[in-house]
């Protein structure tokens, strides 16, 4: 099984890694349009909303709560089982994001001015930002059909997550990126506010996602007339699961929410910098951290749904592992690095010198949280695989709580024009409250202890980190110095240094006594 798991999160990480790939050329396209100015915090903002949406309807709480009950359904009833499921599902999920859907394009300027108060609260006195909610307002429309067709193909990515068909979904958002893109270089230039044109290739996005994923379900026999079910007992299920993860599971999302909140009162480009920042962060913990919770959780619940005791915790185990492995050097890598990252993928075009170091501020302040954002996506499953959504919810509103008074002192006491840095400081240190609870809870319920190996494992890799750290800071040039690089200059800088610091974090990993056998689930000294 450990093999087997390997093979998938490879798998995973691989299909993740082409989109994240596209990911952070479509924000190069994007940065080189618009900047880090005006434009592009109401971009961001109006592409943001739905897809905080998406973590609740879609991939968030909602597949938390929707695998473990289709594995349960799958290993005890079979597959005729798991299509009646999944056409109640899908019948009762489409006509709640319909409804969903349809209030969110008609209400658009409410939620813009939710979301979006310091732009609302400038429009009522006729400042200049107002210009911004009117405009958000409108994209708003455009973007949030999103969340109809995305919901839709995170379900129908779950069904085949869980019958081991992982490289689909993963593949997926990749077309999302495309159509951004192309919308950036065709559709964009034409239009006098080149925002509406990304605000396109985000709707765009939604649809083809959708149609990609239908020849596979038609292929498993899985595309099966939708029907309203709300009464049924595995939708009951469902709902009972996923009523409370809606919190828990988005409690990172909420806090990013408040971050756009606070942000609108700040200076302008408050929000292009947090949205930078985060899209780089986004690339290790989508590869390493999401790839592996994709993989482990229908493991987990068929693990549960055995009663396999020891075979459940070995396989947090291994979870744990590999995110230390891969969590803690990228985290370390990503605050040694941050600037001199933003400036060669970023710095061309609208995107200039103050726009790289604002926002490498804030990449500083959310890499410090890397390894937490990960270890939640792992932790989490453990009490999902369980079916128990309550506890999560609960550390979820302790660190929501705790993320907000964060938020206050930190962008309080840093002020107007540094305060965003505050904002993704705080989200950072809610992560590792959140990840330190759940880890405790899982703890205190004898439900997973890391074993010696992991102890062992994590002395390792600090000690490989701390030398990888060494090396970076050594042969890292000073912000002023990168600044005088040329274009062609700069990417081979960053890459010596990459494989610099890569190379010397696996050597003396290999030379404090780890070895490949160590990634295996269950493994021993």
């Amino acid at each position: 099984m450990s093999r087997k798991l390997l093979k998938a999160s490879a798998l995973v990480s691989f299909m993740t890694l082409i989109s994240r790939i596209l990911g952070l050329l479509r924000d190069v396209v994007i940065a080189n349009l618009l900047g880090a100015g005006n434009a592009a915090d109401v971009y961001f903002f109006a592409q943001k909303i739905p897809n905080f949406l998406r973590r609740l309807f879609a991939e968030g709480a909602f597949s938390q709560a929707f695998v473990p009950v289709l594995a349960d359904v799958q290993q005890n009833q079979g597959e005729d089982a798991m299509r009646q499921l999944v056409a109640r599902v899908s019948g009762t999920l489409g006509l709640i994001i319909t409804v969903v859907t349809v209030l969110g394009i008609v209400g658009s300027p409410v939620v813009t001015m939710l979301f979006g108060t310091g732009w609302f609260v400038a429009w009522l006195h006729g400042e200049a930002d107002g210009a911004k909610f009117e405009l958000a307002s409108v994209m708003l429309k455009i973007t949030f059909p999103y969340l109809w067709f995305i919901s839709l193909t995170a379900l129908a990515g779950a069904v085949l997550n869980t019958l081991g068909r992982f490289a689909v979904a993963a593949f997926t958002p990749v077309f999302l990126n495309v159509a951004i893109i192309g919308c950036a270089i065709w559709l964009s230039p034409k239009l006098a506010q080149p925002e509406i044109g990304l605000a396109w290739g985000v709707f765009l996005g939604g649809v083809i996602q959708l149609l990609f994923q239908i020849p596979f379900m038609l292929k498993t026999g899985f595309l099966v007339r939708p029907r309203w079910a709300w009464h049924d007992e595995g939708v009951t299920r469902i709902r009972k699961l996923m009523v409370p993860a809606l919190f828990g599971v988005s409690v990172s999302q909420i806090n990013l929410l408040l971050d756009t909140f606070i942000a609108s009162w700040l200076v302008g480009g408050s929000i292009s910098w947090l949205y930078y920042s985060d899209r780089l962060l986004e690339f290790p913990l989508g590869i390493f951290g999401i790839a592996i919770a994709t993989v482990i959780l229908p493991t987990l619940s068929r693990r549960h749904a055995d009663k396999e005791s020891d075979a459940f915790a070995h396989t947090m185990d291994w979870g744990v592992r590999m995110v230390l492995l891969l969590g803690m050097p990228a985290a370390a890598g990503i605050m040694v690095l941050s600037a001199p990252l933003l400036m060669v993928l970023f710095l061309h075009g609208a995107f200039d010198v103050n726009a790289a170091m604002g926002a490498s501020m804030a990449l500083w302040a959310y890499g410090s949280g890397l390894v937490a954002f990960m270890l939640i996506k792992i932790l989490a499953p453990g009490f999902y695989a369980k079916h128990d959504t309550k506890t999560p919810v609960r550390i979820g509103i302790i660190a929501m709580v705790c993320n907000m008074v964060f938020n206050i002192i930190l962008a309080t006491l840093l002020g107007d024009k540094l305060g965003y840095i505050g904002l993704a400081a705080a989200t950072s240190m809610s992560a590792f409250l959140n990840a330190g609870l759940l880890a405790h809870g899982l703890w205190k319920r004898n439900v997973y202890r890391p074993g010696r190996l992991t102890w062992l494992t994590l002395g390792r890799i600090v000690a490989a980190t701390a030398a990888m750290v060494a090396v970076l800071w050594y042969f890292n040039p000073d912000p002023l110095a990168w600044k005088q690089l040329s274009l062609a200059e700069r990417p081979l800088w960053l890459v010596g240094l990459i494989a610099g610091g890569a190379s010397t974090y696996v050597v003396v990993l290999l030379l404090t006594g780890f070895r490949p056998r160590h990634l295996k689930a269950g493994s021993q000294f």
